[in-house]
This record gives C-alpha cells, structure tokens and sequence, in this order.
C-alpha cells in the first residue's frame, strides 16, 4: 500500500520550504529515515537572489538557481530564474536515491517537471512509487490540478492556512504509529 501524499501548496513567500523543513526536523527527532530535497530560497536586502537545493540525506546544499543575469548565462531559464543544469542533475539524481524512506520531501514540483517533464523528474517517479510512508510534494497553486490529477489520492495543504502546521505534526505522529506499511 502506497503511503500518504500531502500536496503542499501557496503563492511564493507562503511558508512551503519552512514548513517542509518543520516536518524533516520532527521526523528525524522520531528517528525516521527523511530522504528528498528542500529548495530554500537566498534573500539579500533587494528580495530574493537565488534558490539552493539541500539534498535531505547528505546534508549538502549547492545554489541552483539565481536571478536572470545577463553576465552570467544560463543553459535552463523559468520565468524569472536561470538553473545551474549540474546542480538540478545533482538533486535529481538524490531524489532517484531517495525512496525507500519513511518520509519523502520533493520541493518544489513546478513548470519544469509537471508541465515540460523536466527537473525532479526523479521526484515524479519516487511520489509514483508510494515507497515511503509520509511523502510532501511542493506544487505550485497555478499547478495543482495537474497534480491532483496524477496522484488523485493525494490530500491538498495550503501553506498559508493557520491550521496547516499542525494538522501535518499531526500527520506526521498518526505516520509514526506503529501500524501495517511502517519503514
């Protein structure tokens, strides 16, 4: 039996990366094996700069994005970003290692992937697999639906409503109780 899959959604600045990061904290406090990646963004006094991609496994993190530079060329470019190709093949290729795991974090799923099958295309097939007991998958609002309809089973959370938070620690705990499916 596949795990459970929470699609976590909200505008940008919503709170995805840092709830998805309160989770893999309470996770590994459990003792779980957390597998996937985060993709925080990097702030400096004129907004956000970049995106890095923290690989939840070795703990290492590389920049893989940055705003659109014309001194620095890019070989991938989405809306307002322009992609280190190496660095989104590194977070792929940790996402293709990630399943099985207890729980699975694939932030975020955008553009690239859902629409152009692209990016954490790995992260696709490791959700398709239910091989976890608890997965978060970030998608885009402007994206959900196409979401939706590939993992039909899969329960809506939206970053910005009050209650999120703690009905995913609670998620999180019922995934944690002794039960048939456990990793």
């Amino acid at each position: 039996m596949p795990g459970a899959l929470v699609l976590l959604t909200g505008p940008p600045g919503s709170g995805k990366t840092a709830l998805c990061a309160r989770l893999v904290a309470a996770a590994r406090q459990r003792g779980h094996d957390v597998a996937g990646v985060l993709s925080p963004v990097r702030f400096d006094a004129g907004g956000r700069t970049g995106i890095d991609v923290l690989d939840l496994r070795s703990g290492e993190t590389r920049p893989l994005a940055w705003r659109h530079d014309p001194a620095r060329p890019a070989t991938l470019t989405v809306g307002p970003w322009s992609f280190d190709a190496a660095v989104l093949a590194r977070g792929d290729a940790a996402l293709a290692r990630a399943t099985p795991c207890w729980l699975l974090v694939v932030d975020e799923l955008g553009p690239l992937e859902l629409a152009q099958g692209r990016g954490w295309t790995a992260g696709l097939a490791a959700l398709d697999s239910g091989d976890y007991r608890l997965a978060l998958a970030v998608v885009r609002p402007g994206l959900l639906a196409v979401a939706r309809a590939r993992w039909p089973r899969a329960a809506p959370a939206d970053a910005r409503d009050p209650g999120a938070a703690g009905r995913l620690i609670g998620l999180l705990a019922a995934a944690s109780a002794p039960g048939p499916g456990g990793r």
